[in-house]
């Protein structure tokens, strides 16, 4: 890249969470310590549901994405379908600032782009930008005409797209900023960096440019993981900050793709399902009498049977997407990327209303679809289409969570008063 931002600031900053440190040390990274870097955007798509690789790559003539990671274990971290992987033409912003691109394919239906911007400089740029990017949104339209683009030639790869309005807002959609710091002038070890500039990492992470409490600082910094005494990783809900080489840090940076590509998943059949269920919900409270009562009760009931065939296929694919047979570090890495972003949540709201649906057949059709394990409820008929008081609706407060583009607008909105 042939821009990068550049700064003179200078900040003093102090930390209290690793004792040990030396006091040479401390005042060695106090100064000021010139940065150098990267801040890298992910925004991710989904935009249909399924994507033929092996017909991409012919199209494209795009490489495969090999996973990634911290140390060598060949043959014990994988992906099960590796995700098609082209490079982008530069993505030039309003404000000059220069931004190379990729983007990546995944068989379960995701397009995932990620930009980069090279940075250096003191603390003080890394908070600024990091506030600034955090809450633009100019990102998304960009990368939507970039999508839009591509899924035009992609067209013959795509399995049952997903209908986008001008502007692709009906795409399910995230984003994520990975602030990678490569090199800090005096190579400090983790300890050292998280004892000398734990305010300003918090900062980072939270898109923050005022100074944050002892007790949000401490929260934010237990979400931190080091491989060697000289490499950090710490994880946001809506940012990372890095320190590590590149090829270091591109295990961290594969997995929060992977994560938030996961997320992206689980919401999609959180809504099919949620959407679903209230259908249910309604054809129960309308009933129905009668051969044609009977008729349309059969057939939704046969219609959610195939739904949750498909949901369960989809989800299964999604979650086993890549594999950790022995390297346990990526794997607890990748479970704290996962937990941070609210895969976990999403996950468990799909089980459960898979759990609710699956029940669901047993009070709108035939005994081919009776839950296994028990009838239809005792006195009722199988093709009942009448409510049953056993088949409830879930409470308003756990039918949705929040989607995560909301808990970061109601986040911000309520830092900034």
């Amino acid at each position: 890249m042939d821009r990068e931002l550049t700064t003179g600031l200078t900040t003093m900053v102090n930390g209290d969470l690793a004792p040990t440190t030396s006091p040479h040390a401390q005042s060695q990274l106090s100064a000021a310590a010139p940065l150098r870097g990267s801040v890298l955007v992910l925004i991710q798509f989904d935009v249909c549901e399924e994507i033929r690789l092996d017909v991409l790559r012919k199209i494209f003539g795009a490489r495969t994405a090999e996973a990634s990671f911290k140390h060598q274990a060949p043959g014990y971290v994988r992906y099960q379908r590796p995700p098609v992987e082209e490079s982008l033409e530069p993505l030039i912003l309003e404000s000059g600032e220069r931004l190379e691109g990729q983007i990546k394919y995944y068989d379960y239906g995701v397009v995932s782009l990620v930009f980069e911007l090279p940075f250096s400089g003191g603390w003080d740029t890394l908070v600024q930008l990091s506030c600034r990017w955090t809450s633009d949104t100019n990102f998304e339209a960009l990368a939507t005409r970039v999508v839009k683009q591509k899924l035009e030639r992609a067209a013959p790869a795509l399995v049952k797209p997903y209908a986008s309005q001008e502007g692709g807002s009906d795409w399910l959609q995230e984003d994520y900023f990975i602030f990678h710091v490569r090199e800090i002038d005096g190579a400090p070890s983790a300890n050292d960096l998280l004892a000398a500039n734990g305010d300003q990492i918090s900062q980072v992470v939270r898109g923050e440019m005022a100074t944050l409490s002892d007790g949000e600082r401490q929260e934010i910094l237990q979400s931190r993981i080091s491989y060697y005494p000289n490499d950090l990783a710490v994880i946001g809900w809506n940012a990372a900050f890095i320190y590590d080489d590149p090829a270091g840090a591109e295990t961290a940076i594969q997995l929060l793709q992977y994560a938030n590509s996961q997320l992206l998943e689980f919401r999609h059949y959180d809504e099919l399902l949620t959407k679903e269920l209230e259908n249910v919900y309604d054809f129960l409270d309308a009933g129905g009498t009668g051969l044609w009562g009977r008729w349309r009760t059969a057939r939704a009931a046969s219609k959610l049977h195939a739904m949750l065939l498909d949901v369960n296929e989809l989800t299964e694919r999604a979650d086993n997407a890549i594999k950790f047979l022995s390297d346990m570090f990526s794997a607890r890495l990748y479970k704290l990327c996962a937990a941070k972003v609210g895969v976990p949540d999403y996950k468990d709201l799909v089980k459960e209303k898979l759990q609710t649906a699956e029940a669901a057949p047993a009070h709108v059709g035939t005994d081919a679809f009776v839950r296994p394990g028990g009838p239809a409820s005792p006195g009722r008929s199988a093709l009942d289409s009448g409510p049953d008081p056993t088949l409830r609706k879930p409470p308003q407060s756990v039918k949705k969570l929040a989607a995560p583009k909301e808990r970061k607008i109601t986040a911000h909105r309520a830092s900034h008063g």
